[in-house]
């Protein structure tokens, strides 16, 4: 072999070493600056509350920040999709929550893919919603909501802190199984359905643990059930709505975390890692059990297969309820 081949041969190998060791070396790296998790719904809900207690202590773990944004707007579809359009390079997430495979059946024209324009990275909690209606309210358990809804078809209210999220199409399943008329109600966020609701300005609502626990506490609210299979620890005198005699009624919120498509894998696992890492410390997991939620943790994965489930059991729903937008 003369001097150019071998010359050559020793290029072509050091590219290749270089190549091999250039994305060991990145992630070694990974994160020199601080990671934003763009939250798409309004400051103090439940998503909001919890990506911020997990960040807290993955930004310990890492060494850098986690900072969260909160894009809110269009059911979540608006930050969402800045999420989708974000720099492939893992310093950008976006919490997905249950509202997310609904809107993928409801909406006819998304502007991003959730299959295809993000990499799962985890799923962290999962928690029932619960049935709420005001302290001063004459309902006193489903059975009078449901009596009531079927006296004055059309005019009992359920509010929603947005069309086509888990609370709107929990209460729409909730219209399917009982055979009942009901007006929805949309808000910009739980928090001023809240303040109608408590106000008495519309009937009842279908909201996560996490964001009613304070105004239950305070007996500002009166829970009526849980739509879990089984009753929620942090709540264990609510019945669930099968044990009111709604055979099958289950639905669940849950909060993950996505990255664009296209993430360097190695980040994606290292934030996988890092966010498993912070639920499984007791601390966390006692603090998530106060607000009501259920700690879960998953490979990127795992939590793609979740969503792909998702997606297809909330198509039925949507297309017995009707809802178009």
């Amino acid at each position: 072999m003369n001097r150019s081949k071998i010359l050559h041969a020793l290029n072509a190998a050091a590219a290749a070493a270089l190549m091999t060791i250039a994305p060991w070396a990145a992630a070694q790296d990974f994160p020199s600056r601080p990671v934003t998790v763009i939250v798409p719904y309004p400051p103090g809900q439940a998503s909001d509350l919890i990506v911020r207690l997990v960040g807290a202590e993955v930004s310990q773990s890492l060494g850098q920040p986690v900072v969260v944004e909160n894009r809110a707007g269009a059911s979540g579809n608006i930050g969402t999709d800045i999420g989708a359009r974000a720099a492939k390079d893992g310093y950008t997430l976006t919490l997905a929550t249950a509202a997310l495979p609904i809107s993928v059946n409801i909406y006819k024209s998304l502007p991003f893919d959730l299959q295809k324009d993000f990499t799962p990275v985890t799923l962290m909690t999962a928690m029932p919603l619960v049935l709420v209606t005001a302290s001063q309210s004459p309902l006193k358990g489903v059975q009078d909501l449901l009596d009531g809804a079927r006296k004055n078809p059309g005019k009992m209210t359920f509010a929603s802190s947005g069309p086509g999220t888990s609370h709107h199409l929990t209460g729409e399943l909730f219209k399917t199984i009982a055979g009942v008329d009901m007006l929805h109600v949309p808000y910009k966020g739980s928090s001023p359905a809240h303040v109608d609701l408590m106000g008495g300005r519309v009937d009842i609502m279908f909201d996560n643990i996490v964001a009613v626990r304070s105004n239950l506490q305070e007996g500002k609210l009166r829970a009526l059930a849980v739509t879990s299979g089984r009753r929620a620890p942090s709540l264990p005198d609510v019945p669930t709505m099968q044990e009111s005699g709604f055979a099958g009624f289950e639905t669940t919120a849950w909060f993950g975390l996505l990255a664009p498509a296209g993430t360097p894998q190695a980040a994606v696992d290292k934030l996988s890692a890092a966010f498993n890492e912070a639920l499984n410390k007791p601390a966390i997991k006692q603090r998530l059990a106060d607000m009501g939620a259920q700690t879960v943790g998953s490979t990127p994965a795992e939590f793609g297969t979740f969503i792909d489930a998702e997606v297809k059991k909330w198509k039925p729903v949507v297309e017995r309820a009707g809802i178009s937008m």
